[in-house]
């Protein structure tokens, strides 16, 4: 028996026969960082990155690259994205050595207003069906990104997605689940099984996806270029289609659409610059929590400390209070972005935080104004280009409308307006953009670009730009570790509707966090739930001009890629 026992001692001490510890990392962390010279992409699935990659080293930009790797995202991930949604972007021009905005999102219809519901005792926008669809503004976008920052014709950069659509592609494994977790309640949708229920099944994991629709409707855009799915024959069809179906979508609406080159907006956090996109997104939301978390010494809390989750979360309620009653589109709103943005009111607000209460409810800022599924990529080319692109049909699968022999599904944007209240900021109005989830981000340093990144999964994405902001910054992480670290996700504050939060809301704690700080939290009086949900999908690129390298990270929680040259 003193034998046996020996041997195991021995056996088990021998290197490389046993779990050893992490030569690089934080215990949380995946795997090691993703390090090129020439170009780097990180996108939510392998194969959208690998055409990104092939686009560079065929000479084309970055945004040549984001182009062709939103373009497959929309084949291989279409629960979550497609040219029937709408796309944000932030861009670095290395030669100008500028930061540009774009806005691609599109707008309500023109012939349907907030009386159709009010009429019919509508408390809210149905989430499926035609009543949300707005004009999907992602197509108009890429022609204008193209436009400015493009090198290869378009033909080239979608030949990659044409390709998986008729030749077919593999499921991967977290879209597959998404997939079918999501589908149910859209089955009997017009068009949508015939496109995404070949054989009466969502396709599994594993299972060869064709989409041979969607890859003629891509040649056509190749070919014909904007106009092909904005005036011709692809409006034409959605046309008919929801004409068809009771929805008020028209070619008018698709015709007249335009997308808005905008300013980007910033908070300087501790010398590093954040850059958010304006309303009618949410990024906004994100620099008001770095503005007010500012103010406390975080790296002395520590990573995943009650202090810190506390203060994170109180900033987040705050932040929220105010994306709701004043996040809408600016063509119909004037939107006070230099109050909400100055120190001296991220101070007066910071004030309402107590250190040891969660507060039940905050009231959102009282200011004199005149008169929330998604895919996100970054790219990065030798040039030192950066693209910081995000597109979304919205929820998963969207409104399930599938316009006839098109093979993309039609955004559920809409689901975001206010249909209770015509004087609040976010009222549905003909011809108006909704409030958005969906926001891409950015941070310099001295003038210079220093990361490229985004957070997918709605309204988490402000609350998950600030922690990677703060995981970078305050607490040291890498690029890898910043995406990988446990994150939380308050949810239950006010929404875009106007609603208001009266119990504190909930707040979700991924698994990682230790039961010490979730037992404080709960003292303080934070309602707990912790486990499986929502927490984004994480992606990005870090530069270093000085040694002309790029860093490149894609987190776990999608089936994504950072991969470079």
């Amino acid at each position: 028996m003193q034998k046996q026992i020996l041997f195991l001692f021995v056996f088990l001490s021998l290197p490389g026969l046993w779990a050893q510890d992490r030569l690089t990392g934080e215990t949380f962390t995946t795997r090691s960082e993703v390090l090129a010279r020439n170009g780097m992409a990180a996108t939510s699935q392998p194969l959208a990155t690998q055409a990104a990659l092939d686009i560079l080293k065929k000479g084309g930009s970055a945004m040549d690259a984001a182009i062709a790797a939103n373009a497959v995202l929309g084949l291989v991930e279409p629960a979550s994205c497609g040219i029937g949604g709408d796309i944000f972007a932030i861009v670095w021009d290395a030669k100008q050595k500028k930061l540009f905005g774009f806005n691609g999102s599109g707008r309500a219809p023109k012939s349907l207003n907030i009386e159709y519901f009010m009429e019919r005792d509508m408390a809210y926008v149905p989430l499926y069906g035609p009543l949300p669809v707005s004009v999907p503004g992602c197509v108009d976008g890429w022609f204008e990104l193209h436009k400015k920052f493009g090198k290869l014709p378009m033909n080239d950069i979608l030949q990659p997605a044409i390709g998986y659509g008729r030749d077919g592609f593999p499921v991967s494994e977290v879209i597959a689940y998404e997939m079918a977790s999501n589908y149910e309640g859209l089955k009997d949708q017009p068009g949508f099984a015939r496109t995404y229920m070949p054989g009466g099944q969502i396709p599994a994991k594993g299972e060869v996806f064709k989409n041979p629709d969607l890859a003629n409707t891509y040649a056509k855009i190749a070919k014909g270029g904007r106009d092909a799915f904005y005036k011709g024959d692809i409006a034409r069809t959605i046309d008919t289609y929801m004409k068809k179906h009771g929805g008020f979508l028209s070619y008018e609406d698709l015709a007249s659409h335009t997308s808005d080159w905008v300013e980007p907006v910033s908070a300087n956090y501790r010398g590093y610059d954040v850059w958010e996109l304006p309303p009618n997104g949410q990024g906004t939301a994100a620099l008001q929590m770095l503005n007010i978390l500012e103010g406390y010494d975080l790296a002395a809390m520590g990573f995943g400390s009650a202090d810190y989750v506390h203060v994170l979360t109180e900033a987040k309620k705050l932040a929220y209070e105010d994306r709701a009653k004043f996040y809408a589109d600016p063509a119909f709103n004037q939107i006070p972005l230099t109050e909400l943005l100055s120190e001296e009111y991220a101070a007066t607000r910071r004030g309402l935080i107590q250190p040891d209460q969660a507060a039940r409810s905050y009231p959102a800022g009282d200011m004199e104004i005149e008169s929330g599924n998604t895919t996100y990529l970054t790219v990065a080319d030798k040039d030192g280009n950066v693209v910081s692109l995000i597109q979304s049909i919205y929820s998963e699968f969207a409104s399930g409308m599938v316009p006839d022999g098109l093979g993309f599904v039609l955004q559920n944007r809409g689901q975001m307006f206010n249909v209770q209240d015509k004087t609040h900021a976010n009222a549905l109005e003909p011809g108006k953009r909704p409030f958005h989830t969906i926001i891409p981000a950015f941070i310099t340093k001295d003038g210079k670009p220093y990361v490229s990144f985004g957070l997918m999964g709605g309204a988490v994405q402000p609350q998950g730009h600030a922690q990677i902001v703060v995981n970078l910054i305050d607490f040291g992480m890498n690029l890898q570790e910043a995406g990988d670290a446990p994150r939380i996700r308050h949810a239950g504050s006010s929404q875009p509707t106007g609603s208001r939060m009266t119990n504190g809301g909930t707040l979700n704690m991924e698994s990682g966090f230790d039961y010490k700080t979730i037992r404080e939290l709960r003292k303080k009086g934070h309602r707990i739930s912790f486990g499986v949900g929502i927490y984004g999908g994480y992606q990005a690129i870090g530069i270093d001009l000085e040694n002309r390298v790029y860093t490149g990270a894609s987190e776990s929680r999608k089936d994504g890629q950072a991969a470079g040259y």
